[in-house]
């Protein structure tokens, strides 16, 4: 019980700081997200054992060129950011599905911190930007997604979850909890195109169905790097949930491709 309560009290402080950026003004959420990616690189660096400060460096000329340099409009630079971003998440994803991988050296440690998380958070951060607007209601909406996902996941897989989903990894993580938090969030997704009309109903489930499967992939992803590690947590910033990237994994790994998909929405359108 104490536990709980000491999660859900951290929980409702995140949510708070969170959500009082997103309606202060674009700048604050700006800000917050670059902090938030910094706390999750640096949590990255301890875990992989990757030293030095050049890769906070990097995160912060990558972000403030693709935050405040590069416009909405120059496909260019994002499409390569993007593109890179996602071959690096692919090459995660073999690492953790490769049952005989090695552990990655200096370098493949520095580029997979640098765009899997940073190139994860600029994205994150980029998706409200739409047509010289900040859309609120979008990026709130995202974050409640992933946050139903992961709830009812636990809440599923916990009450009726008996199929292990990848025991090796995650042990906890189930076949059912998996299904329930999908079927939740599509749920939440069509009540959100009630208060988003940037984006239709379809379009809120399609990208729902999105940001859970690549959600739950990023999750398991940076479950196999504290496993490699040895450790429980990422961090202890945050009491009852550990560090700020156990927080932020599926969000961090969805991002970008939440992002090319509300692209293709607006190209399709």
């Amino acid at each position: 019980m104490k536990e709980i309560l000491r999660r859900a009290l951290t929980g409702a402080v995140f949510i708070t700081l969170l959500l009082s950026a997103i309606f202060l003004n674009s700048d604050a959420f700006d800000f917050l997200l670059m902090i938030f990616g910094l706390a999750c690189i640096y949590e990255y660096k301890r875990m992989v054992g990757l030293r030095g400060y050049y890769i906070f460096i990097a995160y912060l000329i990558l972000w403030w060129i693709f935050i405040y340099l590069i416009k909405e409009n120059d496909i260019v630079p994002i499409n390569i950011l993007m593109g890179v971003t996602i071959i690096t998440d692919a090459a995660l994803l073999y690492f953790l599905f490769n049952k005989n991988g090695r552990e990655f050296n200096t370098f493949k440690k520095f580029v997979a911190g640098l765009f899997y998380i940073g190139g994860g958070c600029i994205f994150l951060t980029m998706i409200p930007y739409k047509n010289n607007e900040f859309a609120k209601f979008l990026i709130m909406g995202i974050f409640i997604l992933i946050w139903v996902n992961d709830s009812f996941a636990y809440l599923v897989g916990r009450s009726i979850g008996k199929t292990k989903l990848y025991p090796t990894v995650s042990p906890k993580k189930t076949v059912e909890g998996a299904v329930g938090g999908l079927v939740f969030t599509l749920g939440a997704a069509y009540f959100m195109a009630k208060y988003e009309p940037i984006v239709n109903v379809s379009q809120w489930m399609t990208l729902a169905a999105v940001i859970v499967f690549t959600g739950n992939l990023g999750d398991l992803v940076e479950s196999k790097l504290k496993r490699v590690a040895g450790v429980k947590d990422s961090g202890a910033l945050l009491p009852g949930h550990g560090g700020m990237l156990d927080r932020l994994d599926s969000l961090v790994f969805a991002a970008p491709f939440a992002y090319l998909t509300l692209n293709i929405f607006s190209n399709v359108s």
